[in-house]
């Protein structure tokens, strides 16, 4: 079998593996699940979950995986080309996160209604704050740069798992938008409400 083939065979049957697990996920809770249900249901035996992946627990690291790395992408497209990311120019037909999430609603409605969720969080949350560290640099001598990263992702991932709560009420679209006035929001004061 050419290395093509035996890629493709590699792909598919993962894919089957990942999506069975997540199928699973939506009917019962990922301490329930046996390596047997999983295979039964991706139509594969356990000799090929074991070649892939030694436990349950790899393969759901496998769909953390496989999501994050594209959510990342998602995370940079609006500055992956430029020498100085200007956010205050920002489009907000460039900002691409909402668009993966949605995307991938179904995938992330199932890990949001489960017991790997608070994991799940913080592997998202890590991962973005390791790319925002090493590709964007901030620079203003009176704020910490830590502390800058750390309030800009929980802002951020905090609008987004709220979104994802919420059932995806807003377009992506409109989260988008959002978000860039949100960014582009300079408030000096703001009205108090007496009662």
């Amino acid at each position: 079998m050419s290395q093509e083939k035996t890629d493709k065979c590699i792909s598919r049957s993962t894919a089957a593996l990942r999506q069975a697990l997540l199928d699973l996920m939506s009917i019962k809770a990922f301490h329930a699940i046996s390596v047997k249900e999983i295979v039964e249901m991706a139509g594969y035996n356990r000799g090929t979950f074991y070649a892939h992946y030694e436990s349950k627990e790899m393969l759901l690291d496998d769909v953390f995986s496989k999501l994050i790395d594209e959510l990342k992408q998602s995370f940079r497209a609006p500055y992956e080309e430029a020498e100085i990311f200007r956010i205050d120019e920002l489009p907000a037909n460039s900002v691409k996160i909402f668009e993966h999430f949605f995307r991938n609603s179904s995938v992330y409605t199932i890990l949001f209604k489960s017991e790997v969720l608070p994991p799940f969080k913080e592997k998202i949350f890590a991962s973005l704050m390791q790319i925002a560290a090493e590709d964007l640099d901030y620079t203003h001598d009176s704020i910490n740069r830590e502390f800058l990263l750390i309030y800009s992702m929980n802002a951020l991932l905090g609008l987004v798992f709220h979104w994802i709560e919420s059932g995806f009420h807003y377009s992506p679209d409109y989260m988008q938008d959002q978000l860039v006035r949100m960014i582009n929001w300079k408030p000096t004061s703001t009205k108090i409400n007496r009662r």
